[in-house]
């Protein structure tokens, strides 16, 4: 029997909130629906849920405040924000809060199983230190690449960039995102830092011809494997 993803789920508004459970459920997660942080944390207490869907303005007890209080005890866990549209500086305090990821509202349903699928898929490859990229071995934890013998240092940044560029294989992996996500912000000198550093990664992936990083314009980046 396959498991279901349990997700809690916060969010303020009702009719909002409604439509998000009935949804997820109808495609076979197991979600509770709570209206604040206060509720939230209580159902995380007792149901042990694989992610965390956090509205951000919430009564009682906010998003980010929530996150915080279980950061101190969970740092596995995964968290989504739900931002308002105009709410951009959110989006870097949710990631110093340790939020994985953010959408902001309104949003596809289908976009958020995505992101909630690849969260929980990350968390569990995490038990397992080595993962395979082509005919490299690539230990995120270590911060190596292998390739037969021949082993590869890599620097933190580009460790992170590399494990973010492997969960989204084959698909793109925003530009907006991932700077947030690693630079803490999209200006223009942490975009042009962060091509420097597709290209170092490129050259250490070289002896794999098969493996391809690849320039979404305006979109961000694909690893190809």
């Amino acid at each position: 029997m396959t498991h279901k993803i349990k997700i809690v789920l916060a969010e303020d508004e009702l009719s909002l909130g409604k439509i998000i459970k009935e949804s997820l459920e109808a495609r076979n997660f197991e979600v509770f629906h709570c209206i604040n942080g206060v509720e939230a944390n209580k159902k995380y207490q007792a149901e042990h849920p694989d992610i965390l869907v956090l509205d951000v303005m919430m009564p009682i007890k906010d998003g980010f405040t929530l996150a915080k209080e279980i950061r101190q005890e969970n740092t596995k866990i995964p968290i989504i924000f739900l931002t308002a549209k105009s709410q951009t500086e959110d989006v870097v305090k949710g990631f110093h809060l340790g939020g994985n990821d953010y959408l902001r509202k309104p949003f596809s349903m289908e976009e958020l199983i995505v992101r909630i699928k690849a969260l929980v898929k990350r968390k569990t490859t995490q038990t397992n230190n080595n993962l395979q990229i082509g005919n490299y071995t690539f230990n995120p934890k270590k911060q190596i690449l292998l390739f037969n013998h021949l082993k590869t240092d890599l620097t933190s940044r580009e460790s992170e960039l590399l494990h973010h560029l492997y969960l989204k294989k084959n698909e793109i992996l925003e530009r907006q995102f991932i700077l947030k996500k690693l630079w803490g912000n999209d200006d223009f000198f942490n975009a042009r830092s962060m091509d420097v550093f597709i290209s170092k990664l490129r050259k250490k992936l070289k002896n794999d011809t098969q493996i391809q990083i690849i320039n979404i314009r305006g979109y961000g980046y694909k690893l190809i494997c």
